[in-house]
């Protein structure tokens, strides 16, 4: 319908009146030639915070990342046509409601085509004049580095991602991939097969593979160590603890329509529910041998036994690292086909009791990292706590059956007690996962000014105990220093591990800016393992985040290994990070400017043996490669430079 609220002359409103729905323009098919991306421009109207998304065919089986409207604001989305699945001609466009309930009204206008070249071009993000935040040109803070103090070795498997596309793979190369998330809860080796829990449905779903009959070998999952070793990456595998898993590979339903009645959402091609009544009270009472099979430890033994025949022992080359499943806390919500009891602390104990065990037996050469919790009050309560009403934290009914003792102190008391009984080490880092609460962030496209602002301050959740966390968590985070003193005081020799987080906007500048930083503080904090959930697509800016740490100058060159001092006045201004490469013993830095404005400042070095800096900078003046700079002199230890807006910054400091 045509709006008064338009950029100019009219705009289309839009109100969703029910969950899922979708504003659907067809016309005969358009040709693309030249053109990368769908633009338009949305207002979130009145009230602003309506979540959606772009398709561009009727199922929306390829669609744009979530976009939330901010309110009473115009901003510009592009899409890239490759992520709508368009190649030659363009017929369709769905604008689809992310929710399950209503939206108020919001406004569409100036629908087009655009070429790379397109002014102000942004994907999935509103077009502003810098995506960091507003800070004008001028003088930036002061940098400092040091080669002779705080120096300590950088782990490589920093640099690690879940599920990296192939081209992404070879592109980056990262250093560890990881097979992980909900699915690999409830995922049969044998038949290869999982099932995909509440995140589509609670169906059995089966993998594609070349000879069904050939099965365990030529699975997805072999598939998936087989291309990282090619990649040169190490692996992480993730080992169901449930205690079931696919019975088959047909297609299967937790809470089939036919068995359970209608249901509040539904695939409707298979019959399946997502276990909710039509009025929203879940299903209780069915039955897990509807989709499913018990499995105990030798389920994972025989896969551990079978993995080291396809690529050899941890020590051999073979699979060196296994995630004790994943997010167990959250099992009563999204496995509560299978397991809608809430997980106490001593269920996960004896799980990780008897899986680790189970691992180090099938090779004991294997390294083990658990507990893969969700996020923050997972790090502090049981699900059991979590699951009690009101105010639950103050009544914690197992925390409080525990001493009072923080749940992930109280899990690494228990390994070294078991450790202390055994013998054997079952774990061997300490993981959990972090997804940035602040609204807007993790996971989202770039979302306002305001927004992209908020995403690059919240890094330092990880590390800065000065920090209160602009979300609901409301306290420090301070998450590395966090899990290091836990494993200190707990049980000593445990490594740290963080093998999901996203802080979104990777296909954005804005979200580049927070990746580089992140890599940057992994490196400086001595995180010894990290993967990234939700990775960008291959030549999105998050790409090039990486590639200034692991191949800047598209020869293989790399940020260096042995971390060294490096301080700014402003950090969230123009942040820095200084290592020292022990092949060459080069010196490189990397500075990222996170405001709207061009930085002058003065990079101050001690104890650095070079004359000259070389520049690899990438930046908004060109978001498809790292671009080789004029070299810099050093004059009286001291680098004078100038840094652009919204740029990521590698120099190489030599003779």
């Amino acid at each position: 319908m045509a709006s008064t609220t338009a950029r100019a002359g009219k705009a289309i409103g839009l109100t969703y009146t029910e969950g899922w729905a979708g504003l659907y323009i067809h016309h005969e098919p358009i040709s693309t030639s030249g053109a990368t991306a769908v633009r338009f421009w949305a207002n979130g109207g009145s009230a602003g915070g309506q979540k959606i998304r772009l398709c561009g065919d009727a199922k929306c089986n390829q669609s744009s990342d979530e976009i939330t409207l901010a309110a009473n604001t115009w901003q510009q989305v592009d899409v890239p046509l490759a992520k709508l699945g368009v190649t030659s001609t363009l017929s369709d466009l769905i604008w689809q409601n992310l929710t399950s309930g209503t939206q108020t009204q919001l406004f569409l206008d100036d629908i087009a085509l655009v070429g790379a070249g397109a002014a102000g071009a942004a994907k999935d993000a509103p077009a502003t004049a810098a995506e960091g935040s507003a800070t004008p040109a001028g003088e930036g803070p002061t940098l400092l580095v040091d080669a002779n103090i705080q120096r300590h070795p950088i782990s490589d498997l920093i640099y690690g991602i879940n599920f990296p596309n192939d081209q992404l793979a070879k592109n980056i190369q990262p250093t560890i991939q990881r097979w992980g998330g909900n699915a690999t809860t409830r995922y049969n080796w044998k038949l290869d097969v999982s099932n995909r829990a509440s995140d589509w449905f609670f169906e059995n779903i089966p993998n594609d593979v070349a000879d069904v009959a050939a099965l365990p070998k030529g699975s997805s999952s072999d598939s998936f160590v087989s291309k990282a070793k090619d990649n040169g990456a190490q692996v992480i595998m993730t080992v169901p603890m449930m205690g079931w898993t696919p019975k088959s590979r047909d297609v299967l339903c937790g809470f089939a329509v036919a068995k359970y009645g209608a249901q509040q959402q539904a695939d409707d091609q298979r019959g399946c529910g997502n276990g909710l009544k039509a009025d929203g009270t879940p299903i209780t009472g069915n039955d897990p041998a509807d989709t499913s099979e018990k499995i105990g430890a030798d389920f994972v033994k025989e896969w551990i036994a079978h993995l080291k025949g396809q690529f050899g022992a941890a020590d051999q080359g073979g699979v060196a690292f296994y995630n004790l499943d994943n997010e167990p806390f959250l099992w009563h919500k999204t496995h509560r086909d299978i397991h809608p009891e809430p997980v106490t602390y001593d269920e996960l104990r004896d799980l990780t009791y008897t899986y680790g065990a189970a691992v180090k037996q099938a090779d004991p050469a294997a390294k083990t990292l658990g507990p893969a919790e969700w996020g923050w009050t997972g790090y502090f309560y049981s699900a059991k706590d979590a699951a009690g009403e009101g105010s639950w934290w103050n009544s914690k009914p197992d925390r409080s059956a525990h001493g009072d003792t923080p749940f992930v102190a109280w899990y690494l008391q228990q390994m070294k007690d078991y450790e202390a009984q055994h013998g054997t080490r079952i774990l061997d880092y300490l993981d959990l996962h972090f997804y940035p609460q602040a609204e807007g962030v993790a996971l989202q496209g770039a979302g306002s000014e305001a927004t992209q602002a908020l995403r690059l301050r919240s890094t330092r959740a990880l590390w800065d105990a000065n920090y209160k966390d602009e979300s609901w968590i409301a306290e420090p985070v301070n998450l590395i220093p966090r899990m290091r003193a836990w494993v200190d005081e707990n049980y000593p020799g445990t490594k740290l591990a963080i093998s999901e987080y996203n802080w979104g906007a990777l296909d954005t500048m804005n979200g580049a800016l927070a990746q580089a930083d992140i890599l940057g503080i992994f490196g400086r904090e001595a995180l010894d393992l990290a993967t990234l959930w939700g990775p960008p697509d291959p030549g999105e800016p998050g790409e090039f985040a990486f590639r200034i740490y692991r191949n800047y100058d598209g020869g293989g060159a790399t940020f260096g290994d042995t971390s060294i001092f490096a301080s700014s006045d402003d950090p969230d201004k123009l942040a820095v990070y200084a290592a020292e490469r022990a092949s060459d013993k080069v010196v490189t830095l990397v500075v990222i400017n996170k405001t709207g404005g061009d930085l002058s400042t003065t990079l101050k070095l001690q104890n650095v043996d070079a004359k000259q800096a070389k520049v690899y900078r990438y930046s908004q003046a060109d978001l498809t490669k790292i671009v080789a700079g004029e070299a810099l002199p050093i004059s009286a230890g001291a680098i004078s430079a100038s840094f652009p807006a919204s740029s990521i910054t590698l120099l190489e400091l030599g003779r």
